[in-house]
């Protein structure tokens, strides 16, 4: 045991406080594995001591202050363990981050048996968690294979920032595993494959174990955006995935408090060298308070997580029947042809859905203005339900040839189902469908 304990601590700088958690959560003697809803809850009950807070504290400082200048010295040149500067690490940060952390591992071993183990980064904004991920791994001349129904910011990000550095994406059906493994085998300038699934409007779902062989066949990483499911309702990991994305914004901090974004993967190096060398010198990082916020958030995800998956699920077979609808995107339905892939590969169907107003553009603002009880905005994951229509709103700035060959038609409305009572839902949404 003592061996284990002295292998995690001596993966990097800034490490200690956050793999003491994951240690204590995963390879403590004699210790059952907790269940999911748990970690978050009690992330390192066996550290505390007689009077401590009943709660974690908010460390609001931007720099450390030590004694004497070898000390210092020591942590600059990582022969000890500190903080220095909250651009780099926080001690709220780590605590958000052993956390995220273990929630992506849990109750998952790697070849050898044993507990997996990953590392997590906070940042500031989903946005910055995937643009620092891209920039870690791609050098001009490489690509990157992805698909067409991307989040709207993730395809911007691609088809201007990496196009003006030399890196081309590949949009490809993602479905279509034929092509992907004879572009993954005859292109050798490919370093990633990169997706969403569910995805996002359009909420298909890829398979993420089979993507990941050829991924790994061919020697290229694989990265997964798992802001829709969060941990609880997917692993990536599971399925031999190399990094996953959060927009921590959504369901993890969960009632719209923050702004914020996570990376996670299990390649604990490229962690603390390349993906860190970004966190510090593009200075995308976390603050105190929303990081504190997070830890709070994760909390309630369980909790939170089966009440949306409850409500969307009756939402869409509620719409399914409607006469306005042409179409209901949703996993949990069996008219999905993606339900039994979405069956083996998440634990719940999610709290997203998509539908069709068979109206086109003229009903989707219709339908926006009419709503009451549902809130008009963009983002999704809170308390809250939130409507909204991509067309106009969070794809406004791809290509309409784009968005269309993704399945984002003008008609399209995103829905993300929230807490409340299902029925108070459904009748602000028969009235505004009227």
């Amino acid at each position: 045991m003592g061996c284990k304990m002295r292998t995690i601590i001596q993966m990097g700088s800034n490490e200690t406080s956050g793999t003491l958690f994951f240690f204590l959560i995963f390879a403590k003697k004699n210790m059952k594995q907790r269940g999911f809803g748990s970690l978050a809850i009690h992330p390192a009950a066996a550290s505390r001591k007689a009077g401590s807070p009943h709660t974690e504290a908010i460390y609001p400082t931007s720099t450390y202050q030590y004694d004497d200048a070898e000390e210092l010295m020591a942590v600059f040149r990582k022969e000890k363990e500190g903080f220095i500067y909250s651009r780099w690490s926080n001690p709220g940060f780590e605590q958000a981050e052993a956390t995220l952390a273990a929630m992506e591992c849990w109750n998952l071993q790697n070849a050898a048996g044993e507990p997996l183990q990953a590392k997590a980064q906070l940042f500031s904004s989903g946005m910055a968690a995937i643009s620092s991920l891209l920039l870690a791994c791609l050098r001009p001349g490489d690509k990157l294979l992805t698909q067409h129904n991307l989040y709207g910011g993730s395809t911007e990000l691609m088809n201007t920032l990496l196009k003006d550095r030399l890196i081309t994406c590949l949009m490809v059906d993602l479905k279509d595993l034929d092509r992907v493994e004879h572009l993954l085998q005859s292109d050798p300038a490919i370093r990633m494959l990169y997706l969403e699934s569910p995805t996002n409007p359009t909420m298909e779902v890829y398979d993420l174990e089979q993507l990941s062989a050829l991924a790994r066949k061919y020697g290229k990483k694989t990265a997964v955006d798992n802001t829709f499911c969060t941990p609880y309702l997917q692993q990536p990991f599971q399925y031999g995935i190399d990094a996953i994305v959060h927009s921590t914004t959504k369901y993890l901090h969960g009632h719209g408090w923050a702004i914020g974004g996570a990376l996670v993967s299990t390649d604990l190096e490229f962690m603390s060298k390349d993906l860190f060398s970004m966190v510090k010198l593009l200075g995308g990082n976390s603050n105190a308070f929303d990081a504190w916020l997070l830890t709070q958030g994760l909390k309630t995800l369980e909790l939170r997580m089966d009440r949306h998956c409850s409500n969307a699920l009756q939402i869409s077979r509620w719409l399914e029947q409607h006469p306005a609808i042409s179409k209901v995107h949703y996993a949990g339905l069996p008219s999905h042809p993606d339900h039994a892939l979405a069956q083996r590969q998440m634990r719940q169907f999610g709290g997203m859905l998509s539908f069709e107003l068979k109206g086109g553009l003229a009903a989707g603002i219709d339908l926006m203005n009419r709503v009451a009880f549902c809130t008009l905005a963009v983002s999704l994951g809170t308390v809250d339900t939130i409507i909204q229509h991509p067309a106009s709103m969070s794809h406004v700035c791809v290509p309409r040839a784009d968005r269309e060959r993704a399945g984002i038609g003008d008609g399209l409305i995103r829905f993300s189902a929230g807490i409340e009572n299902v029925d108070d839902i459904l009748n602000d949404l028969e009235q505004a469908l009227a």
